[in-house]
């Protein structure tokens, strides 16, 4: 098993108290809540896509360390990026927690310092929250729920 300073490195304890984009969209084209019910993590996502990409997000985020440098990497990176490529980058991360699947790549490289979690599943709900919430929000506007 991780050893407990593996999985609180000094990179996702950075990580964890520099979020970006904690503020919720004047105008958002679709909001999810989500939640992980296990360790009681929750995020609202507000987005905007335009053109296939994510044009604008914004959310607020209640969660554990894990969930909050998770949290973070989302809205470092999320700004610009296709849908394809977030659904995409989604999957690789559960694959990477449950099935023992290398780490994304790419632009998302850096969510390899949460791979420790691996042997933690109380833990893997908090970090694949922000990835799910903005998959739900994809999910939403492709449905016609949000605005065109």
């Amino acid at each position: 098993m991780t050893d407990l300073k593996d999985l609180y490195s000094k990179r996702v304890m950075e990580l964890a108290s520099e979020i970006p984009r904690q503020e919720r969209l004047a105008a958002p084209q679709v909001t999810v809540f989500h939640d992980s019910p296990i360790c009681g993590s929750r995020i609202n996502v507000d987005l905007v896509v335009e053109e296939g990409r994510i044009a604008e997000y914004g959310h607020t985020v209640r969660a554990c360390t894990l969930g909050q440098a998770s949290s973070s990497i989302m809205a470092r990176h999320v700004v610009g990026r296709s849908t394809e490529e977030l659904r995409a980058t989604a999957k690789a991360l559960r694959a990477m927690l449950k099935e023992g699947a290398p780490p994304p790549s790419g632009e998302w490289d850096e969510l390899k310092v949460l791979e420790p979690a691996r042997d933690y599943k109380a833990r893997h709900g908090s970090i694949l929250l922000p990835f799910e919430a903005v998959v739900m929000a994809l999910d939403e506007i492709e449905a016609g729920n949000g605005a065109a």
